[in-house]
């Protein structure tokens, strides 16, 4: 049905979304994608059928055939949402030029890390940084300028986003800067709070 669609008219958006944060959907980062698809042929083949094994290994008992093809959505517009409150539209141009974030491989482990070891951090931060008293916090995405947590306050759950004070550009980074950011937190409270 899809490709009747596409002969059809061959307009179409694509969704892309990070898993599924902790907190729901409406926290996770997702962009729709929108644009022209057409037909992969010729010589173009080749490079996105190796691509294409590469990811997906068990297509190789039907990737040759007679029925299967290849299409590219050609990207005319994007809307991206980073979770709550934040999203906008981004240049199709700006999308072709991006690179991926620094810290993308890294997150899960960032995440759990935080998440089982620095809970007490997580508080800190929030009441340093957001100004929330919270009496629990969760990171649920973390980026080269900043991370997403949700906070458990009086009024239920709310979620923050808590940038960097400078760019991050790998783990090592993001680690000293997360503890500058529990030494300036502390000094901020007259050191008190969580350890």
């Amino acid at each position: 049905m899809h490709t009747q669609h596409v002969a059809a008219d061959p307009r179409a958006s694509l969704l892309v979304s990070e898993a599924v944060a902790p907190d729901g959907v409406l926290a996770a980062a997702r962009v729709t994608l929108l644009g022209s698809v057409s037909r992969v042929d010729g010589p173009s083949v080749d490079p996105v059928r190796t691509d294409y094994l590469a990811r997906h290994q068990m297509a190789r008992g039907w990737v040759d055939f007679d029925d299967f093809a290849f299409y590219r959505l050609e990207v005319a517009d994007c809307y991206f949402v980073g979770g709550f409150g934040a999203m906008g539209w981004v240049t199709a141009a700006d999308y072709r030029s991006a690179a991926p974030d620094p810290l993308a491989d890294a997150a899960p482990g960032i995440l759990s890390h935080m998440n089982a070891d620095h809970a007490d951090a997580l508080v800190l931060y929030c009441r340093a940084f957001a100004g929330v008293e919270a009496r629990a916090a969760s990171m649920t995405a973390v980026d080269r300028l900043g991370f997403r947590v949700v906070a458990q306050v009086d009024a239920g759950m709310r979620g923050l986003r808590i940038p960097f004070p400078r760019e991050v550009r790998n783990t090592g980074d993001a680690r000293t800067v997360l503890v500058e950011m529990v030494r300036d937190a502390r000094a901020q409270s007259g050191g008190a709070g969580p350890r």
